[in-house]
């Protein structure tokens, strides 16, 4: 209740009044059923205007950080993100992994929709990095398709790091959606799951217009900060 309370009466007037969001390709969101939506991953924004735009429930994976704040104000975090359709997830790798994946699995088998960043983050600087195969294994033991999904311009209202976003106009593509079928009872070759990743990735690319990077982002952002690190001027001998 509180997530359509929050669509309909609080806080979607205000960004649509705001920021002026469109959606291209709507035709492509089937009106019930279990599907993913993948999609690129430019700002914190990004989650709000997706589920916005789209006639459906969304539950997005979301990162653990934003439900385990101290104090008031990490408690009303918390429950905001759950009310608004946000699950915990540990991106930590390994084990937190495999539970995420399985969390991911428990939504798609109530017949709803899941919303998933392949990237894993988001894009240190606009541009599109190399998906996790976190999202073919959940479509392939799920058996259902993947919708691409790019945002527009989230990353110029509300760039990393930027607490409030600035108004201007956003927008999200919807494609069509991806059917991997053929890959029946293969979610435990590594190879498969790289290979339907990448095709995902290649249709956000397509999709968006992105220039692609064959790393993780996460690692992008890694070696930023070593690079930033090296560059600092060292401290002056006592």
């Amino acid at each position: 209740m509180f997530y359509w309370f929050l669509k309909k009466v609080i806080l979607g007037p205000v960004l649509r009044l705001l920021f002026r969001p469109y959606v291209l390709g709507l035709e492509h969101v089937p009106e019930d059923g279990a599907v993913i939506f993948a999609s690129n991953h430019l700002s914190f924004s990004d989650s709000f205007f997706f589920p916005l735009v789209v006639p459906r429930r969304i539950t997005f994976l979301a990162k653990a950080d934003y439900f385990t704040g101290k104090g008031i104000k990490g408690w009303l975090t918390a429950k905001f993100f759950r009310g608004a359709g946000q699950l915990p997830v540990d991106r930590s790798g390994g084990r937190a992994s495999e539970a995420a994946l399985r969390t991911g699995l428990r939504v798609l088998a109530k017949g709803e929709a899941l919303g998933i960043y392949p990237e894993g983050t988001r894009s240190p600087d606009g541009r599109l990095y190399r998906g996790k195969t976190g999202v073919a294994r959940m479509a392939l033991e799920a058996h259902v398709p993947v919708i691409p999904v790019v945002m527009v311009g989230t990353d110029e209202i509300q760039p990393p790091g930027q607490k409030v976003p600035k108004v201007g106009r956003v927008g999200v593509k919807i494609g069509k959606p991806l059917d991997f079928a053929r890959y029946e009872g293969m979610e435990g070759d590594r190879f498969v799951l790289r290979s339907i990743t990448d095709e995902i990735m290649y249709e956000l690319m397509e999709l968006s217009g992105q220039e692609y990077v064959d790393m993780y982002a996460s690692a992008a952002k890694e070696r930023a900060k070593k690079v930033e690190v090296e560059a600092e001027p060292a401290a002056p001998a006592a």
